[in-house]
């Protein structure tokens, strides 16, 4: 059943846990309904946050979800491209597919979901807002950490970044990235810490909090588009 909706709408993939589970409670606190997604996400009790399970990386599973955002709330002011696959392997280990796997999630699921979510945004006054989560591994490659896999689709990423924030500005959408160092997440083993710590400058991992509040803080900036902000503890400045 359709809810007219006067409050705003966002769309969160890989929204079931650790930084999308973060940013379904932050966009609820900011008032806005919100579409969450995952491959096995369960239904909310709450009203107002709309659980569309499906794989991302399968065609056309990124337009059903723009699709069942509009059935319910009529409109989407908001996608934040949070999920994404790192397979860290030296490259000529990498098998067709880590390909597959990591370009259908972190590129095809951008690209369909937020096609929807344009087209749905240009038919109405106001504009709208995309957010991709990068890595700063594309700035600064590190070979503790090989991911070429990683850089080629989220680099692909902060160019798409750059280029839809120049094409649609002029529509009041904005397109904006958050590229982030290593995420205390539930993706990351505890035993795996001490080391993961040691990749940035300032010798800790980064909080769910942290890329979280970076994601509402480009919410709030209606002056920046085309943006690749760094989360990362210094990572990307060097070592």
């Amino acid at each position: 059943m359709r809810h007219d909706c006067p409050q705003r709408v966002a769309v969160i993939t890989g929204a079931s846990q650790g930084i999308g589970a973060g940013l379904v409670s932050a966009y609820r606190k900011l008032g806005y309904a919100v579409v969450a997604n995952s491959r096995s996400i369960g239904d909310s009790e709450d009203p107002m946050v709309l659980a569309v399970a499906g794989d991302i990386a399968q065609p056309g599973v990124g337009a059903c979800i723009i699709d069942a955002a509009l059935a319910r709330f009529g409109r989407v002011d908001t996608v934040v491209n949070n999920a994404g696959i790192f397979v860290a392997k030296p490259f000529t280990d990498y098998t067709d597919d880590d390909y597959d796997a990591v370009t259908g999630v972190n590129l095809r699921g951008f690209f369909e979901v937020s096609r929807a979510a344009v087209a749905a945004m240009a038919t109405r006054p106001g504009g709208g807002h995309i957010v991709n989560i990068s890595t700063s591994l594309v700035d600064q490659a590190n070979s503790q950490v090989p991911s070429a896999l990683a850089s080629l689709s989220k680099g692909g990423l902060n160019a798409a970044t750059k280029a839809l924030a120049v094409e649609y500005a002029s529509t009041g959408i904005r397109v904006n990235a958050v590229a982030l160092g290593v995420i205390r997440t539930p993706m990351h083993d505890p035993s795996s810490y001490e080391s993961l710590s040691k990749l940035n400058p300032s010798g800790r991992m980064g909080d769910i909090d942290d890329a979280v509040d970076a994601v509402v803080f480009l919410e709030n900036a209606p002056f920046v588009t085309g943006e690749i902000l760094h989360v990362d503890g210094g990572q990307s400045a060097g070592h």
